[in-house]
């Protein structure tokens, strides 16, 4: 076997893992800007205004941060799983670069305004045509990796990330399909209801595939990894991603309740959401459960602290989501910050915890440490994000359900007993809650910066052995 071949590719998964907290840091940063400017309408400056910045913070904190944290691990989990080398190490360089310059991209025209104006998928065709080009290398080496493994069995972890990274695909091409009329301006292929339709069957599975499988890819490895513990159930996690692949495809249509959509496709996405809740709590049970025999390991690992409190915002986001999508819970929460509490539940609660206990899982073993530089800090991070979330999640929960109850209340006469503007005066001090939370989160982001940089110092930057399955000779 030769030298390259014996050794895994960590320089790929380092890259990766420094920038998802790099970006980490000006998605949140950006989430914190246009939370101060509804607090302080005046910090809308010129072009930086919330209608423009807004779209920059969800693409940077989904797909730069957590894309940059799901590309890492994977990378990581699937030569580690398979025993074997990464597949193609110039296509996982291309697959890197190729993302931070989708990213960079973004950040420049997302400001100006250059925007399809679709949900999550707010960039420009040209752009949309290299995310496609880096998505087919970065499946050509992660699947690549799994056909050259040195073992028969494929891991359950491999099996999200390779499920998230085909639906994700899928989404992405056929919700993207445009007519371009300039460099810089295209008109969706689709038109009316069907538009809604197919954006919102994408903008629901970019959560459930992107924001979801995806990410417990990275829960089956690193919670059994830190635990010390095998998975509690393997059936059970075989059977949670089948059942969360077929289920969630199908519920997108609850974010069009009461609109041009047909009752019946409503009515479709919204029974799916309920059934929804059984893979969802069956995956995070599994993961909880890992912890069997290990609970004492909580009071004192603040890595676990950071997987298993994620699991926790991970049931109750999946718990929150189907109930919202029921028609009548609907009625109240849509276009109130109900929702965006709910968001913030999955994207913080979730999506960043897994993908900082993960990070700081990688970080002293990508870097030759025994540990990182402070764990002390690490416990520190943990207690900001955490508080910084509970703030956030409750004034909106609040916020949003007043919202909803103020635009619906009506007088004897049937006229509405309060206008809009009074509903956005009384929000306004659960903004500034909201914002609070936001600089919280972020102030531990900047912790972990902190903590990474000196964790990297002096570390020796070289690849781990590939380990031979037992009975297998190079």
């Amino acid at each position: 076997m030769s030298e390259t071949q014996s050794a895994y590719n960590y320089k790929v998964v380092r890259q990766f893992t420094v920038m998802a907290v790099v970006w980490g840091i000006v998605g949140m940063l950006v989430g914190v800007i246009i939370a101060a400017q509804l607090v302080w309408p005046d910090l809308n400056i010129g072009f930086l205004h919330f209608g423009r910045l807004r779209p920059l913070h969800t693409n940077a904190v989904i797909f730069a941060f957590g894309g940059c944290a799901l590309m890492g691990t994977s990378f990581y989990v699937v030569q580690r799983t398979c025993h074997t080398r990464i597949f193609c190490d110039k296509l996982a360089a291309f697959t890197f670069w190729g993302w931070q310059l989708v990213i960079v991209l973004a950040a420049i025209t997302l400001p100006l305004g250059i925007t399809s104006g679709k949900e999550y998928a707010e960039l420009e065709w040209p752009i949309d045509i290299l995310i496609a080009v880096v998505w087919v290398s970065y499946a050509i080496v992660f699947f690549g990796t799994i056909f050259k493994r040195k073992v028969s069995h494929i891991y359950v972890a491999n099996w999200f990330y390779g499920g998230f990274i085909l639906a994700v695909a899928l989404l992405h091409i056929v919700n993207s399909v445009a007519i371009p009329v300039s460099l810089t301006k295209s008109y969706s292929a689709y038109a009316g209801v069907q538009d809604a339709m197919i954006q919102w069957w994408y903008g629901h599975n970019a959560v459930g595939f992107f924001l979801t499988a995806g990410f417990l890819g990275m829960m089956y490895y690193f919670v059994p990894k830190q635990a010390e513990r095998p998975v509690y159930s393997y059936r059970l996690s075989v059977v949670h991603f089948w059942a969360l692949i077929f289920t969630y495809m199908w519920a997108g249509p609850h974010h069009l309740h009461y609109t041009a959509l047909p009752d019946w496709t409503q009515s479709l996405g919204m029974i799916f959401s309920l059934i929804l809740l059984a893979p969802s709590w069956g995956g995070m049970i599994n993961g909880i459960m890992t912890l069997s025999g290990a609970w004492h390991k909580l009071r004192d690992d603040p890595i676990l602290k950071f997987l298993i409190t994620s699991l926790s915002f991970y049931g109750m986001s999946t718990f929150e989501g189907p109930m919202m999508s029921i028609k009548t819970v609907n009625a109240l929460s849509h276009y109130t910050d109900w929702t965006i509490g709910h968001v913030h539940s999955g994207a913080l609660g979730w999506v960043a915890m897994i993908s900082i206990g993960s990070i700081y899982y990688l970080l002293p073993r990508l870097f030759g440490k025994p540990e990182m530089h402070s764990v002390k800090l690490i416990t520190v991070h943990f207690w900001v994000s955490t508080i910084g979330i509970v703030l956030y999640i409750a004034s909106m929960w609040i916020s949003g359900v007043m919202q909803g109850l103020m635009w619906r209340t009506v007088n004897s006469d049937g006229t509405l007993a309060y206008s809009f503007v009074e509903s956005v005066k009384v929000s306004y001090p659960f903004w500034g809650i909201r914002l609070m939370g936001g600089v919280l989160f972020l102030s531990g982001m900047l912790i972990m910066a902190y903590n990474m940089a000196k964790t990297m110092a002096g570390g020796k930057i070289e690849d781990a052995p590939v380990l031979l399955p037992a009975g297998h000779h190079a």
